[in-house]
């Protein structure tokens, strides 16, 4: 079980005994007055000596029980969130415990608590601060939880395809024309659809960042979903090329990250050959005044919600 502090008064059930002296050697229990939480009907069992029988010798025994059950449909069963307190004059905070467990009541299980809630050696000594002018309080704190029917489920697939047109495959072609005109600053590809996303390649002809101006970037931007998309963050895995139209010796890149919700956010490299190398004709990448770009989706997570 788990002790702590708190200030925050119990929300379910407060009780206070005065005169506690009188009934602090009974072993019978103290059944409080039915109250209401979170839908329900209950009632706090204390037992100031211990309950014996469950094994709360020399321990406080503090329970909750559920009542009014006969009203409840068959089979019924209440889970719960549980916590018990005993109030600490000293400190003015209330003691918690709890075990971190729901509890399952149903007709066979009406009683739940702790059995060993404080040491009655600890109880009684003046010095802790739980009896004060013989007074002392008790509480609980009741809440239902009532489990999810939904799970949100994340997959990545493999491969997967660009579905934007054409046949589908996992590879985005992008050719610029003209590039030696090219304007200082980003230029984007249209978008193209691959899992429940669409996607987009964008380039500053005359560099960006670190790479600025000795060489050419290029990068990979996440941008809006498909209609009825469950919109999250979405993991892309790629391969971007700058392809030589010449031969097999493309510059390749790969990159992976989670990218946002929000559109325009943008993973790649700054330098995916240098200006020198892109400009000599002898090495093929740049033919005609034309580039080749290329994005291999390699990887993207979709995410459903389905019935837990």
């Amino acid at each position: 079980m788990a002790r702590m502090l708190r200030e925050e008064r119990p929300s379910s059930k407060i009780v206070t005994i005065e005169s506690f002296s009188l009934v602090k050697e009974r072993f019978e229990p103290y059944e409080s007055s039915v109250f209401e939480a979170s839908g329900y009907k209950w009632r706090l069992i204390l037992y100031v000596t211990g309950n014996k029988t469950d094994g709360g010798h020399n321990h406080i025994s503090l329970y909750v029980r559920i009542e009014d059950t006969n009203c409840l449909p068959k089979g019924w069963e209440v889970n719960v969130d549980l916590k018990l307190f005993v109030y600490n004059h000293k400190q003015h905070k209330y003691l918690t415990v709890t075990d971190g467990t729901v509890k399952r009541y149903n007709d066979a299980n009406k009683d739940w608590g702790f059995r060993q809630m404080i040491p009655l050696a600890t109880f009684y000594n003046t010095n802790e601060g739980y009896i004060m002018q013989d007074t002392c309080s008790f509480g609980a704190e009741i809440f239902i939880v009532n489990p999810t029917h939904q799970q949100e489920k994340v997959t990545f697939m493999p491969n997967p395809p660009n579905t934007s047109g054409g046949l589908p495959n996992n590879v985005f072609t992008w050719k610029i024309l003209h590039f030696s005109i090219l304007e200082d600053k980003f230029y984007y590809s249209d978008d193209f659809l691959v899992g429940d996303r669409y996607w987009r390649l964008g380039f500053n002809p005359k560099g960006d960042g670190g790479g600025r101006p000795h060489a050419l970037p290029l990068f990979l931007f996440a941008q809006g979903f498909k209609p009825n998309a469950v919109a999250t963050n979405t993991w892309g895995a790629v391969n971007l090329r700058l392809k030589n139209q010449r031969s097999s010796n493309h510059r390749k890149l790969y990159s992976a990250a989670w990218y946002p919700i929000r559109s325009g956010y943008g993973v790649g490299v700054n330098n995916i050959i240098l200006f020198t190398d892109l400009k000599d004709a002898s090495k093929g990448y740049l033919v005609n005044d034309a580039i080749i770009f290329e994005a291999e989706m390699v990887k993207v997570s979709v995410t459903n919600i389905i019935s837990a």
